[in-house]
């Protein structure tokens, strides 16, 4: 009976330990246009991508988008203090591909894409889920 509960609590501890706190369902920032996306962040091999699956107007209602279903960021490596780096990032009002990191601190991810060294601020984009 013991062995069962240890190996029931071990099962339990690892599905935790595989969960990231960047997964999950972010609210990007205002783009050029006004507009505004959800992004679902999940592991994708040892590191992380996020795939637009929702888009809003200026005035927070939902629109078709092109867009819907396509990678916004790949490759983000996980390191140590909430950074995750050489990834991609997509700017779908630009239709540009930048070098990214993005900075988890609780709720908030800075987002930031380079090119070149010049570098545009994504924003902080706010967990919906």
């Amino acid at each position: 009976m013991k062995i069962f509960a240890f190996a029931a609590a071990l099962a339990v501890l690892a599905g935790a330990a595989f969960a990231d706190p960047v997964e999950g369902i972010w609210q990007t920032k205002k783009d050029d246009n006004g507009n505004f996306g959800h992004v679902q962040i999940t592991a994708c091999g040892s590191a992380f991508c996020g795939t637009l699956i929702k888009a809003f107007n200026g005035e927070g209602q939902e629109i078709e988008s092109d867009n819907i279903g396509r990678k916004i960021v790949w490759d983000m490596v996980p390191y140590a203090d909430g950074l995750y780096d050489d990834g991609q990032i997509y700017s779908p009002d630009r239709d540009k591909t930048y070098n990214g990191d993005m900075t988890l601190s609780g709720n908030n991810l800075s987002v930031r894409g380079c090119v070149l060294g010049i570098c545009r601020d994504g924003g902080t984009w706010k967990r919906v889920k």
